[in-house]
Order: structure tokens, then C-alpha cells, then sequence
């Protein structure tokens, strides 16, 4: 077991580890020498490190998805976690576990992938159940499901993860689909299990997480689609307007065009199936977010753009110092009268007040009513 991990990092700390590079760049100070902005990581987590001098002796030495052993003082820079890196070399794979490296589900994975064969196995519809059944005793698929990550960052990053995903998303569809009337539990169930089937090709997860050409090119949904269309093709006598409708749901779970569905969800199936994958994705992220954040002071996690906010770390907050409440606002009291002070009685005594002067319009009006009644020659 490798020591120590990145969860156990402290500031103030001179470290000697073994870490997987995420991502390097090369960037210049203002004096024009190079100097290296990585991110370093194991199975734990990762963090921002910072080499600034004797970087060009190593910027050829190692490069992304290498494993380094570095040497380096963790510092807190913005009030986040940062190494500052002394010393850095390659390492080699045979001094590496790399199960060190690769967080992985707390589940078991073969525990998963039996309770996913007993949802199958409940499923009454034989046309649907058959379909599952193909995927499941598939010797290609099945090694590459039980491992498979769901993401490459947003959310069940880690291998297991895609299985991890799918259980929990089966669990709140058998809640929601009891809740609403006239849901097809089956149907509901089955494009939960392959929603997310074409991950197994578009993420690649030997070395670190990163997306394969295909999955470049591709992307899930489409990749999901054509195995989904196979397998259709060996269910004898699988009825068309099913599979019309199970294609709906695997092109729609995305919910919206503008995230890369080319179909909004258009029946009830559908639009569960994308609220309750996009549900369990935003709450994992947010537990996943909460639990790496590498923040020493705040109770708020650094910015999380597939979020677009930062997130409340509500058991630090709980914990934090006693905050004073807010007091409820107030109406404004009016100002006791002030009593005149006794030179300024006296200077109005002697400078009196002008009268008032009417408007101009009545002025204009009881000039004209003077003539007229001159010209009248009598009082009105």
C-alpha cells in the first residue's frame, strides 16, 4: 500500500509519494524560465502542484498518465491545498500498484453485478428480459460493465462506477414508477440498465480516465444506440414498436438538445428515466465534490462548473464557529421633534417671513379680473 495518499495530506507538510500525473503544462514566469503546473493524483483524490525551479531539467522526463515520485512542502495557496515540488522523477510500473491509483467503487463489484442479473431476472416482459439477458451473458460486455466508470469527471468517476449508477438509478425508478400512474416498471427498468451502455467503448480506464476515438467521435448515446439495435436483431420476435419506444428513451435521457440528446423525451417512460439519471449523476457529484475538495478554510467547495456553482460543505458549516442570527428588519421609528434653538427665534423675528407667493397662472388670473372690473366700472 502505497503511503501517503492524497486524502491524508497536510499543510505544512514535506512529502516523498508517488503520485499519477493527470495533467501537466508547461507555463513561463515573468523572468521567461519555465516552470511545471500539474495536477497529481491517486485513487483518493487528486491536487494542484507547482514546480518552479530546476523544471527544464524534467519537462522531458515524464508526461501525462506517467507515475512520478516527487518531493515537495504542502503549502495552502488561496486557501486550497497546494505542493510545491522540489524533486521529481518517472517511476517505473513494477515498483507501482496501480489499484493505488484508481479510485474505485466502496461497492463490491461482483455484488453489483449480481443484484443487477436479479433485477434482470424480475423483469416480466420476456422481450425486454430476453434483450437484457443478451447483454448480460455477452463475455465482451460483461468484463467491461463490471468495471466501467460513468464519467471521465462529473459524476461515479471510478471504476465501478457505471454499475455503481445504474443500481441506484433502478432503486429510486422502482420508487417513482410505484408513485406515478400507468408507468411501465419494465420498460422504465430496462432503459434505466442501458441508458449509459455505450460508456463501456467511449471511456477509455487502463491508465487514467480519457475517452476513446471512438467515443470521440461517437459519443455514448450513438454508440448505445447501435449495440442496443444488435441485440434487438437477436431477440426473436421482439416487437418493432417496443424497440421504437426503447430507442426513444436511450436518444431522449439526455432531456434537452442543447446537452446532446438529439430528442427531448416525448412520453413518461422517457422523461423518468432522464430526470432520474440526471438526478442521481448531480447528487453523486455533489457528495464527490464535497469529500475531495482540498479547501482548508471555507466551508464552500471551489467552483464546479458541470454544477455552475460552488457547494455548501454543510457539515463544516454545521461545525464552524457560532454565527450571531440575523435580526429581523424593522420599521423606521419617526424622529422625536427637536425643540428650536433660541438664536434662530430671534433671527426669525427680526427677518419675517415673505408671504407666500401665489402660483403665476393665479397671479396672471387676478390682474385680468382688476381690469375687467375697471372696465365694468363696478366691484364683483
Amino acid at each position: 500500500m502505497k503511503s501517503p495518499y492524497v486524502s491524508e495530506l497536510q499543510p505544512n507538510q514535506v512529502i516523498t509519494a508517488t503520485l499519477l500525473v493527470q495533467h501537466k503544462e508547461v507555463r513561463q514566469k515573468k523572468t521567461g524560465e519555465p516552470y511545471l503546473s500539474l495536477t497529481l493524483g491517486d485513487r483518493t483524490g487528486d491536487i494542484d502542484a507547482r514546480m518552479w525551479d530546476n523544471a527544464a531539467e524534467v519537462i522531458d522526463v515524464f508526461d501525462r498518465d506517467d507515475f512520478v515520485k516527487v518531493r515537495g512542502l504542502m503549502q495552502v495557496h488561496q486557501g486550497r491545498l497546494q505542493l510545491t515540488v522540489h524533486k521529481l522523477s518517472r517511476q517505473a510500473l513494477e515498483f507501482v500498484d496501480q489499484t493505488d491509483f484508481f479510485p474505485a467503487s466502496a461497492r463490491d463489484l461482483d455484488q453489483m453485478l449480481a443484484e443487477l442479473r436479479a433485477i434482470v431476472a424480475n423483469i416480466r416482459n420476456p422481450h425486454l428480459q430476453s434483450l437484457l439477458q443478451a447483454f448480460l451473458q455477452d463475455p465482451e460486455i460483461v468484463p467491461r460493465l463490471r468495471v466501467a466508470p460513468a464519467a471521465k469527471h462529473v459524476h461515479h468517476a471510478f471504476l465501478g462506477g457505471l454499475l455503481e449508477h445504474v443500481l441506484s438509478m433502478c432503486s429510486v425508478a422502482k420508487l417513482l414508477g410505484a408513485h406515478y400512474r400507468d408507468i411501465d416498471m419494465d420498460l422504465l427498468l430496462t432503459g434505466v440498465i442501458l441508458h449509459d451502455i455505450g460508456k463501456i467503448h467511449e471511456l477509455t480506464y487502463e491508465r487514467s480516465f480519457g475517452y476513446s476515438t471512438e467515443g470521440q467521435l461517437l459519443g455514448h448515446i450513438s454508440i448505445g444506440f447501435g449495440m442496443i439495435d444488435n441485440k434487438i436483431r437477436e431477440v426473436p420476435g421482439f416487437p418493432g414498436r417496443l424497440r421504437t419506444l426503447l430507442q426513444h428513451m436511450i436518444l431522449s435521457h439526455h432531456g434537452q438538445l442543447e446537452y446532446g440528446s438529439p430528442k427531448v423525451p416525448l412520453f413518461p417512460e422517457a422523461l423518468l428515466l432522464h430526470h432520474i439519471d440526471n438526478m442521481d449523476s448531480k447528487m453523486e457529484c455533489m457528495r464527490s465534490c464535497i469529500e475531495k475538495d482540498r479547501a482548508v478554510e471555507s466551508s464552500w467547495t471551489s467552483y464546479v462548473s458541470s454544477l455552475d456553482r460552488s457547494i455548501l460543505k454543510k457539515q463544516k458549516f454545521l461545525d464552524g464557529p457560532t454565527e450571531a442570527p440575523a435580526l429581523p428588519p424593522t420599521a423606521p421609528q419617526p424622529a422625536a421633534p427637536q425643540p428650536e434653538p433660541q438664536h434662530a427665534v430671534a433671527v426669525a423675528a427680526m427677518n419675517p417671513a415673505p408671504p407666500p407667493q401665489r402660483p403665476a397662472f393665479q397671479r396672471a388670473t387676478s390682474a385680468f379680473a382688476e381690469k375687467l372690473k375697471g372696465a365694468l366700472g363696478r366691484d364683483s
